[in-house]
């Protein structure tokens, strides 16, 4: 074995650290289009941050099991992200009306955020 259950754990933290940042940054980049883009992005990017939060909460949050019991965590932290990221969206864009553009671009760039901190840090 190769990575510890603490390894995954603190790459999950660093990840979600820099989704944080990279979401505010494309608010701030947003803000040039007007309040609602910046709210926007930060909707986009918040819904993927706490989605990989959930998911890495999931997957290491039940301690050391064998094989299956991990998978069945690990599949489980995959659903609820994707639940939680198109909740996210949907409040962002179809209730609370705000540019899909800038909240796809906010969820886009805090997937991107994701890649490179696994490539950077895995």
């Amino acid at each position: 074995m190769l990575n510890t259950v603490a390894a995954g754990r603190r790459l999950a933290q660093r990840t979600a650290a820099l989704q944080g940042v990279l979401t505010l940054a494309t608010a701030l980049a947003c803000l040039l289009s007007g309040r609602d883009a910046a709210l926007g992005a930060l909707a986009g990017g918040g819904a993927m941050t706490l989605g990989g939060l959930v998911a890495a909460w999931s997957a290491f949050g039940g301690g050391v099991a064998g094989a299956g019991m991990a998978l069945g965590r690990l599949l489980l932290g995959l659903a609820a992200k994707w639940v939680i990221l198109i909740v996210g969206l949907f409040l962002a864009i179809g209730v609370w009306h705000l540019p899909a553009l800038a909240v796809l671009a906010g969820a886009a760039i805090a997937a991107a955020g994701m890649l490179v901190a696994t490539k950077l840090w895995a």
